[in-house]
């Protein structure tokens, strides 16, 4: 047997181990880019769009979809870079999950109000735009139904639902008068 003389490998690569970005797993990195690709593309082709009937209703789209890609372009950076730890936020998961369900019914709403007969023209250009800002929200979605499963324990310890606590009875009140007082 040959000699390994007193220094041995002390790091060894832990098989089985999936691919991280920061905070992100891969999974949570692609639906963040799903989101951020589908975001801006629905944005875009809504600046396209040249008249409208209903323009409050193409203005909330346009509010919306620039707001998730822009949420979701800082969102990336912060938590697939280490800049999340110089953030004074420690509830990453909670910050993750309660923006990405907000952001997606925030997106459905914008875009079934959009896509109503009576609030546009009903051009390729604004169809296009509203099916890629629902498609978008399903993504949200599915992300935030992800967290759920993969970091329920996290996302309920931020909430401070830490299981059920065990039935204590009342403490009788104190009896004995502080300072001499009668």
């Amino acid at each position: 047997m040959a000699d390994q003389g007193p220094y041995q490998d002390t790091t060894m690569p832990i098989p089985g181990k999936s691919k991280t970005f920061g905070r992100l797993d891969i999974c949570g990195f692609i639906f963040k880019l799903l989101q951020l690709v589908l975001s801006f593309l629905a944005f875009v082709l809504e600046e396209i769009v040249t008249t409208c009937n209903a323009c409050g209703y193409l203005y909330f789209f346009e509010f919306v979809s620039c707001t998730a890609f822009l949420f979701t372009l800082l969102l990336i950076v912060l938590l697939a870079s280490k800049l999340h730890s110089k953030v004074g936020i420690t509830q990453w998961d909670l910050v993750d999950f309660a923006y990405t369900l907000g952001i997606g019914l925030l997106f459905l709403l914008a875009s079934c109000l959009f896509l109503t007969p009576s609030n546009n023209n009903g051009s390729v250009v604004e169809q296009t735009s509203g099916i890629l800002g629902i498609i978008a929200s399903l993504v949200f979605v599915a992300n935030a139904a992800y967290l759920i499963v993969t970091k329920r324990t996290d996302i309920l310890t931020c909430l401070g639902a830490k299981g059920q606590q065990p039935q204590t009875q009342p403490q009788p009140p104190e009896r004995e008068k502080l300072n001499g007082q009668p």
